[in-house]
């Protein structure tokens, strides 16, 4: 067997639920939708640790957050010497590995090259052609790699879904058909009251904004724009003759939340909008085309699912699995129980089962939310009833799992839970330590201009 090459469409915050693939009412993504009608989709994948930087370093490494060590956004340091990151195992085997919009981020490690594009701009810098600038830098170096006679492993960060969204026309329109500024609508009244983001907004968004719907129909035309782009990238290695002999995935390291929760167009926060991501993989010779597996799975699953494809051995002891027995209908499911963190702008965690999702602060956040939720993911799939206060014996309950799993991971691992242990400046705010208020939270926490969002993201 020839050793396939790999190709990532690595979409940052990409919700599973906005693309048409998986039932969403606009249709945002035609190209992907064929791309996943020839492989399998993955409908239940979920990205447990928020946001980034824990994200992609869990799903680059196939281990949780408790192997990594990584959990907050602004992660000091940089990965563990311990942890094998899938760049570097690859690179091991001979291949030759590339990245593409993610230089800088510890998670990143391991790559023979780095390249870099535009991805952020303020509104009187628009358009922002994520995915074409994408394009302009991945396609020569696509066919360096291809003009060569070893394998490779290509990773693609498409940015579009992420803040700012600015897709350029005619997706700026095509999910939008009103006046945003209308003076009839106030929908954007409590976005803007929010002071933490009010000017990070105000920097990407149109002057005198009224209608969030506008700001979703942007989320949703960056995400069809980027399809568009994501079919030159396809069409390429159709034209090569190459595709069917490659593995080739499309997957996110979290969602994001739009205008649900009071988390205004971020992805902080522990509710599915955030957690639930898309995975399609494409390969022919292993997996069928036209699959859909409703099975769980997680992040960390990831990478032994690659190695199983490529047909690599290795002696690492990963916390995921893969995916493959699902595939093959070995089995139905991966655990259907995961434990969920996130330190962005919040530090917190919790455990989600199929039917209840607990929330648990670990210190005050901006939003002055409760230190405990309770969410009935059957009756109340949206998340917007708290049910803490009525369901004290299923609070205790999951408390106790979440407890239990804590200990036999830290036992396991001889780690500790990062959560814990982020020290005061998590936030990037040195010497105040951990919050000891909501208020004080809020009157801390501020996002700029575009440039300051670029690197807070970035951890520089």
């Amino acid at each position: 067997m020839t050793t396939p090459s790999i190709l990532v469409f690595g979409v940052d915050s990409l919700r599973a639920d906005h693309l048409s693939c998986y039932g969403y009412r606009r249709l945002t993504s035609p190209r992907i939708d064929r791309f996943a009608s020839q492989g399998a989709l993955f409908e239940n994948t979920f990205s447990p640790h928020i946001p980034t930087t824990s994200g992609f370093t869990s799903m680059l490494s196939g281990l949780d957050v408790f192997g990594t060590q990584v959990v907050a956004l602004q992660h000091k340091g940089g990965i563990r010497p311990e942890v094998t990151m899938l760049s570097e195992l690859l690179r091991d085997r001979g291949y030759d590995t590339t990245c593409v919009g993610f230089s800088g981020n510890p998670s990143s490690r391991g790559f023979d090259t780095y390249l870099d594009y535009r991805a952020w701009c303020n509104w009187d810098e628009r358009p922002l052609d994520k995915a074409q600038d994408l394009n302009r830098v991945a396609v020569p170096e696509l066919e360096r790699l291809l003009d060569q006679d070893r394998p490779f492993f290509m990773l693609l960060r498409h940015m579009d879904p992420h803040t700012p969204y600015l897709p350029p026309d005619p997706f700026q329109r095509m999910f939008y058909h009103g006046d945003e500024c209308d003076p009839n609508n106030n929908s954007m009244e409590p976005v803007f009251a929010f002071k933490p983001f009010r000017d990070f907004f105000a920097s990407w968004m149109p002057p005198g904004i009224t209608d969030k719907d506008y700001v979703i129909a942007q989320y949703d035309g960056a995400i069809a724009y980027m399809d568009s782009c994501i079919q030159t990238i396809l069409k390429l290695l159709e034209t090569r003759g190459v595709l069917d002999d490659m593995i080739v995935v499309l997957i996110s390291d979290h969602g994001e939340t739009l205008y649900e929760h009071e988390c205004w167009f971020d992805h902080h926060g522990l509710y599915d909008s955030n957690l639930h991501v898309p995975l399609i993989i494409r390969y022919p010779s292993k997996i069928p085309a036209g699959l859909r597996l409703s099975g769980y799975s997680q992040l960390k699953d990831f990478v032994p699912t690659l190695l199983e494809l490529a047909e690599i051995e290795c002696d690492i002891r990963f916390d995921g699995r893969s995916l493959m027995g699902m595939v093959r209908g070995d089995v139905a499911s991966h655990e259907a129980e995961m434990y969920i963190t996130e330190c962005t702008w919040m530090r917190k965690h919790g455990w989600r089962t199929p039917q209840w999702k607990l929330i648990r602060a670990l210190e005050p956040d901006f939003h002055f939310k409760p230190p405990v939720e309770l969410y009935n993911l059957i009756e109340d799939p949206c998340e917007t009833i708290d049910v803490a206060a009525e369901r004290a014996d299923v609070v205790g309950v999951l408390t106790e799992r979440m407890e239990r799993w804590i200990a036999a991971r830290e036992s396991a691992t001889g780690l500790p839970n990062p959560i814990f242990h982020q020290g005061g400046d998590w936030h990037g705010h040195e010497g105040i330590g951990a919050f000891k208020s909501s208020q004080q939270a809020y009157d801390t926490l501020h996002i700029g201009d575009s440039s300051e969002a670029l690197r807070i993201s970035s951890g520089s």
